[in-house]
Order: structure tokens, then sequence, then C-alpha cells
């Protein structure tokens, strides 16, 4: 059954992604991945905010939301080529602004989301 929730967030977590991605990334006229910047910063906050309610939370549905959908929504293999091919290109502050902003972001989304939803339900 846990494997089956899996598949399940997963098939609506991955074309989900792809989607938000060139939906935003068709938008901006940057070498910036504003496309997986985004899904990713979306998948902090929802991770964060199933972590912040806690028991409140069935294991099940956090199965079907945060290892199925939010693992597949989420991309780090991506955020990474996508940096290396910026300092390959030799958009080296874009690199070094995808790394910072990207990770100070995810942060401040999951910690933000985890402390308003536990104060809430937790």
């Amino acid at each position: 059954m846990t494997v089956l929730l899996v598949l399940v967030g997963g098939a609506i977590g991955a074309p989900l992604r792809y989607l938000i991605d060139r939906a935003v990334q068709d938008r901006r006229d940057s070498l910036f991945p504003w496309g997986t910047f985004s899904v990713n910063l979306i998948g902090c906050l929802v991770l964060g905010a199933l972590s912040g309610a806690g028991t409140a939370l069935a294991s099940p549905l956090f199965v079907l939301l945060g290892t199925g959908f939010c693992g597949a929504l989420t991309t780090y293999s991506t955020f990474a080529y996508e940096t290396v091919r910026l300092a390959e290109r030799g958009a080296y502050f874009f690199a070094a602004m995808n790394v910072v902003v990207s990770v100070c972001a995810g942060l401040i989304a999951t910690v933000s989301t985890y402390a308003a939803v536990h104060a809430l339900f937790g």
C-alpha cells in the first residue's frame, strides 16, 4: 500500500513539476532557472506544512503528499545540473545566486511553514 501511495503522489507531482517549470521559465528572459527554483520552493512550503502538522496528519497522507508528491515535484539533480551549466557558460553570478538563493529560500520556506502549521495543529 505504501508503494502505491508513493506512485500516485509521484504521478501527480512529476507532470506538475514539468508544467510549472515550463510556465514559469517561458515567462522569464533570464539565465536564472526560475522554473526549477519555483518548484523547489513550492515543495519546501508543502513539505514544511506537512511536517508541521505532525501527528495531526495521518501517515498514509504524509507518504502520498510528502514522499510521493513532493519527491516528484522537487528536483535536486536539476538544480545541480542548472548550476553547473550556468558556471560552464561563464554566468558565475547566476550560478552562485542559484545556490545561495535556492538553499536560503528553501530553508526559510520549510521552517516558516513548519512553524506556522505546527502552531496551529501541533
